[in-house]
């Protein structure tokens, strides 16, 4: 006897379709059947095999997905057994028509801040590393050109190589493609460039990179609204950008200027993320906001921007950031790696939207 017990007719295809047919998609709008989202489908007497491409590996909605494909699926005469699979394509963002592809990237994503210090790039880390362990194809690029950070926050270290189309090889940790300036200079030297031989550099780091077939490049801006900010979203198609913020006004302040700026330039805002929102004492369990709490999201109401998230702040992120190791790939309670795949589903999905929006 089945799932739901026996019955004497097998299912036909035009029954299955038709309840798959009732199936929203949650984010995007439509049902799977008309979505074209159901890649395959299999009935081999009452075992039905369906399985669901997605906009994204890294989708926030999968399991509700899978929960109502089988609930339709469930009420289809001759049903007795039901396996739900996932794949995913994810789809490319086109945006301006006359700005330069990066060649084999889907999607690139700006993490930018307001102001330094408020953990831009830990963020940026661990969004890039959390969408790889969802399933999809990341690369980091550092351009925080003043302050590279990724050779130490990745434990990705060494020299990049010269592959055998002339193209600068990415090192790689923890399932990401990494370029950064800190590979090419000593890390006690500072760099004194001006504008447009930053420019120069970034762009070399998007086009003269071999960074395969990605779905997503996080590039990691310096703080500020400066050259790089500029460069970047006058010469390529972003997806869009992440403002990273702490809860407290004089972040805010300055978050809702990068949150501007990235208007103004007509690129996609996917949200902002509240970093180090409250701090949670290992000895007693108190929890402190430190920094104030709530203070990213009244700004994205205000703004009418998505929230994406908050990441509270832990001993073991800051670990993780100093040792190579970052806190999505870590089990301690205080590295909150749920909170940053949260983030990262989010963020994937808001992009799928954007794409939708902008085909």
């Amino acid at each position: 006897m089945g799932l739901f017990g026996k019955r004497a007719d097998a299912p036909t295809q035009e029954a299955v379709l038709a309840a798959l047919a009732t199936v929203q998609e949650p984010e995007l709008g439509g049902n799977l059947v008309a979505r074209k989202m159901i890649k395959e489908l299999t009935i081999d007497g009452g075992r039905v095999v369906v399985l669901v491409d997605l906009t994204t590996p890294a989708c926030p909605f999968k399991d509700q997905l899978a929960n109502d494909v089988r609930a339709a699926l469930a009420q289809v005469p001759g049903v007795s057994e039901i396996e739900v699979d996932f794949t995913a394509t994810v789809r490319s963002y086109n945006g301006i028509p006359d700005k330069a592809r990066v060649p084999g990237v889907s999607h690139i994503l700006a993490v930018a801040s307001g102001k330094g210090g408020v953990g831009k790039s830990t963020v940026a880390v661990n969004l890039a590393v959390a969408l790889a362990q969802e399933g999809a194809r990341v690369g980091l690029l550092d351009a925080d050109i003043y302050g590279p950070s990724a050779p130490l926050m990745t434990g990705a270290r060494g020299k990049p190589g010269i592959t055998e189309n002339q193209k600068i090889a990415p090192l790689e940790a923890h399932g990401i493609k990494i370029i950064s300036v800190g590979y090419f200079v000593d890390d006690s030297q500072p760099l004194v460039w001006r504008g447009p031989m930053i420019s120069s550099m970034l762009r070399q780091f998007l086009f003269e990179v071999d960074w395969g077939q990605l779905d997503y490049l996080v590039v990691d801006l310096p703080p500020g609204t400066g050259d790089i900010q500029l460069t970047l979203a006058q010469a390529i198609p972003l997806s869009g950008s992440v403002v990273v913020t702490t809860p407290q006004d004089v972040a805010l302040a300055d978050a809702i200027k990068g949150v501007e700026m990235f208007r103004k330039l007509n690129v996609p805002i996917l949200g902002i993320v509240e970093n180090m929102s409250y701090f949670i004492a290992p000895d007693t369990g108190k929890r402190y906001d430190i920094f104030g709490h709530g203070g990213a999201q009244t700004a994205s109401t205000k703004l009418g921007v998505p929230f994406l998230g908050e990441i509270p702040l832990g001993m073991s992120i800051r670990e993780g950031g100093d040792t190579g190791q970052p806190a999505v790939t870590q089990s301690a309670k205080d590295a909150y790696a749920d909170a940053f795949r949260e983030v990262a589903r989010t963020l994937a999905g808001r992009i799928s939207i954007e794409t939708m929006v902008a085909a």
